[in-house]
């Protein structure tokens, strides 16, 4: 893959620079704040950028709003945002323009070299990869006008697999079940979730939304 880099720390920017060159990809640019880091992806056009929430001068949202001036201006170039903290506001900003070629992931998930080499390539190839602990701390639901809490417990976990990124038959095998199964248990939260069936709306994309923001 051709990979363009935006973080501000120079020590973890130098480490994702040589994991990625001794797994083959190619390192276009590594650079330091949000501004270099668009004008290399109009320079570049790489297959995946990989770009912290919060970058130079305000150490706020900068690479977060980078990564969705990307997504609107490049559509075809993937994004994997890479935060410090679980910040479901952000996740759901990043998903406004859809599910495909996105990734969210806590900064911690680097040290787990394989996931976070599976999430790269999983959003370059343009499905979504949501970290699993980003996930798993959206579960809780208490109102009772939540149509989450109106799920199964395992059509919560189909759901939560969903949010995730895994397609039907990585969920089935995930989760020890059919593929039909799982197909059933989705066709169900759709349902619960209201969701329209129309061929205008990817109901994936929209219970993931729907999960994100709740």
């Amino acid at each position: 893959m051709r990979v363009t880099l935006a973080e501000d720390s120079t020590l973890l920017r130098e480490g994702l620079v040589r994991l990625l060159a001794e797994e083959g990809h190619e390192v276009l640019a590594a650079v330091g704040d949000a501004t270099a880091l668009t004008a290399a992806v109009a320079e570049q056009r790489p297959d995946v950028v990989v770009v912290d929430i919060r970058m130079p001068p305000t150490h706020t949202d900068e690479g977060l709003r980078a990564a969705v001036e990307i997504r609107e201006r490049w559509p075809e170039v993937g994004v994997l945002v890479l935060s410090q903290h679980i910040e479901r506001g952000y996740a759901a900003r990043l998903l406004d323009a859809g599910a495909e070629r996105v990734g969210y992931l806590l900064k911690d998930r680097v040290a787990e070299v394989e996931e976070f080499l599976d999430a790269l390539v999983r959003v370059a190839a343009g499905g979504a990869a949501i970290d699993p602990e980003v996930v798993r701390r959206l579960v809780v639901r208490t109102t009772r006008t939540d149509p989450l809490a109106r799920l199964t417990p395992r059509e919560r976990s189909v759901l939560e697999a969903l949010a995730e990124g895994w397609t039907n038959a990585a969920i089935a095998q995930r989760l020890h079940v059919s593929l039909s199964a799982v197909e059933k248990n989705l066709n169900a939260v759709f349902d619960k979730l209201d969701l329209p069936r129309t061929t205008d709306h990817n109901r994936r994309i929209l219970a993931v939304l729907h999960y994100l923001g709740a």
